[in-house]
This record gives C-alpha cells, sequence and structure tokens, in this order.
C-alpha cells in the first residue's frame, strides 16, 4: 500500500494548524503574533479527526511513515542547529537527571505495578517505556522478557495517552516551573515526556509560545542521549528474566539498540562544525552567505517534518482504544508519568 494519502493528510493537517494558528491570533484577536501554537493546533486537529471520522486503512500506511520516518529525518536535521561541542554540552549537563529520572522509573515503577495487580512484565514495559523511550524501548524489551502481546498493547496504549498529554501541557509547565529558563525548561520535556515524538512536539510548542529555539535544542538533545539507555537497561531486563526463566527467547543484539537518527544528528552536528570552522565554510568551496542559508533552509525543512510528525501524532492516536485497557494500567501509566516528571523537576531545581 502507498504511503501518499496518509502522507498527504499529515502534510494539509500540519499546513492547517499555521493557518489557524495565524487565524486565531492574529485575523481574530488582532494580536502582531498568534499566541497558538501551529504545532499545536496539527496535533489537536489529527486527535479530532481520528477519533470523530472512521478513517479507511488505505491512510494508515502513510499516517506511520509520518509518524516514523519523517519524523526521524526532522530529528537529524535539526542537528545542524548545533555544533558538536555544543550537543555534547547539552549532553553532560542532562545526564545526572536522565540518569535519575530511569532509575527511579524503573525501580519504582516497576514496583508499584506488581503491587497494583499487573504483571511484573507489564508493570517492566511501563517502566522501560516511561524512562528510555516509549513505544520503542517497549517493542525492544518485550521479547527479552517473553512479553505477552495484550501486555505490549497496553504498554504502548499507556505510553501514548500520557505522553500526548505531557507534551500538550509540559510546555507551559516547565516555563512556569522554572520561571521562563529556557535551558531548565528544555531539560525537563527531554527528561519527563515520553516518546522521542513527544518530545520534538514539546519543544516545538515551547518555542512557538516563548520565542525560544534554545528549548527545543536542549529537549531533542537530551531526548537522543536518554534513548541511547536501551543499550543498557534492555540487556539488563534480558539478564533479570533469564536467570528465572529458559523458554528460548534472546535478547536482541546491542547495535540493533542503537537508534539510526541519534547517528544521523551527530553527523549534522559534525557538518554544522566544519562549516562554522575558518573564514570561508569548507575552505572557500561556499561563501558565508551560502552557507548560511543552506542552514536556515535546513532548519525550515526539519521544522516542516516535525510538524508534519506531529500531525501524524494525533492521527494515530485513539482515545477509543484506551477503554480496553482497564484502570489499572492506566493508573500505573499515570504513577509513571508523575513520578518521573517529579524526579526530573526535583533535580533540575536541586542541581541547577
Amino acid at each position: 500500500m502507498t504511503v501518499i494519502p496518509g502522507l498527504l493528510l499529515a502534510l494539509v493537517l500540519a499546513f492547517a494548524g499555521q493557518f489557524l494558528s495565524k487565524f486565531i491570533g492574529i485575523d481574530l484577536m488582532g494580536l502582531p503574533k498568534s499566541p497558538v501554537s501551529a504545532i499545536m493546533m496539527a496535533i489537536l486537529l489529527g486527535i479530532l479527526i481520528r477519533n470523530t471520522i472512521s478513517l479507511p486503512n488505505s491512510l494508515q500506511p502513510g499516517i506511520r511513515f509520518g509518524l516514523v520516518r519523517v519524523l526521524r529525518l526532522g530529528i537529524v536535521l535539526l542537528g545542524i542547529r548545533l555544533s558538536l561541542s555544543e550537543a555534547g554540552a547539552i549532553g553532560l549537563q542532562a545526564l545526572p537527571v536522565i540518569i535519575g529520572a530511569v532509575a527511579a522509573a524503573l525501580l519504582i515503577v516497576t514496583f508499584l505495578a506488581r503491587r497494583m495487580g499487573l504483571s511484573g512484565k507489564l508493570g517492566t514495559l511501563i517502566a522501560v517505556g516511561t524512562s528510555i523511550c516509549g513505544a520503542t524501548a517497549i517493542v525492544a524489551t518485550a521479547p527479552t522478557i517473553a512479553a505477552k502481546d495484550d501486555e505490549v498493547s497496553y504498554a504502548v496504549a499507556c505510553i501514548t495517552l500520557f505522553g500526548v498529554i505531557a507534551m500538550l501541557l509540559y510546555p507551559f509547565a516547565g516555563h512556569w516551573i522554572f520561571d521562563g529558563d529556557t535551558f531548565k525548561s528544555g531539560l525537563f520535556l527531554g527528561t519527563s515526556v515520553h516518546e522521542t515524538a513527544q518530545v520534538a512536539g514539546a519543544g516545538l510548542v515551547y518555542q512557538q509560545y516563548y520565542d525560544s529555539p534554545q528549548a527545543l535544542d536542549v529537549a531533542t538533545v537530551t531526548k537522543l542521549v536518554r534513548n541511547l539507555g536501551m543499550l543498557l537497561v534492555i540487556p539488563l531486563m534480558s539478564i533479570l528474566y533469564h536467570r528465572n526463566h529458559s523458554d528460548g527467547t534472546e535478547a536482541p543484539k546491542w547495535y540493533t539498540m542503537v537508534p539510526l537518527f541519534v547517528i544521523g544528528f551527530a553527523c549534522m552536528s559534525l557538518l554544522r562544525t566544519v562549516g562554522d570552522m575558518g573564514e570561508q565554510p569548507f575552505g572557500g568551496v561556499l561563501t558565508i552567505e551560502q552557507w548560511s542559508a543552506i542552514v536556515s533552509h535546513t532548519k525550515e525543512i526539519a521544522e516542516l517534518c516535525l510538524a508534519v510528525a506531529m500531525a501524524a501524532v494525533g492521527l494515530g492516536t485513539s482515545i477509543k482504544g484506551l477503554k480496553e485497557i482497564g484502570l489499572k494500567p492506566l493508573g500505573a501509566g499515570l504513577i509513571a508519568a508523575v513520578l518521573v516528571g517529579g524526579v526530573s523537576i526535583s533535580l533540575i531545581s536541586l542541581l541547577y
């Protein structure tokens, strides 16, 4: 099946979000700059359409393509906003908060889920998804602990629900809690919002509302470093599981857990670093004006890709499907989300 119909729908919603942002904020409210985020409007439009209209199956491949491939392309292109030294400095500063949030989720959420009567596997999946990188970590962890299909589905649904809520609310919460400090707010978004797509969306919402590109940069780098936690956590979960079970399941190879878009982001940062060296970009191959134009257009393409991905996030969020989960998994997901957010706020306030 072709990806074009679903991808076009996501693209239309991305542009519709921009139109509504301008129409509501400038045309209706008469303000010089719209206070309504175009990204937020695209997400809400996607959620509204998904949950009020029966979308044909022919749209699903394109929606999935936007959510996965276009998102990853946007993340890679965002790398040109930062040099390697800038990205590395952010990653090092974020590391203590990342470690604290991941450890808290893995230990406490797993324990509480069992106390709530959930299976150890479901509790582990919710903890891993909350602490590291959402559905990707859940899907990667599931075979290593022999999780059932319904346990995987419940965990992914919990992560999606509370991740979308966090994506829409945390930009404002972070701005208020940290008194407009864009670095701390970006660090909060990168360590407390679940999915990479949701972190990118939250960073874009913050950027559009508070005119702060730094928050998106910090949130993105922090999340990419957090994603690398899969390299340690998933093998650890597999080891703990295989101590007590022998059913033929095997842990995935470590190199399959390195997200390629993290490498792509680093390569774009390297390109920016090399381009900014010396008096002329790339030893005079380009003029300063040409290099500046390339950087500017790449940033614009990256944000367009992320806008399409955010519309796909909305189109992929089914509220009706949550009814089948039950209250206990949702309760565990809520506790996990609140816990990670609270640990993130506490560590940021303590360390910075």
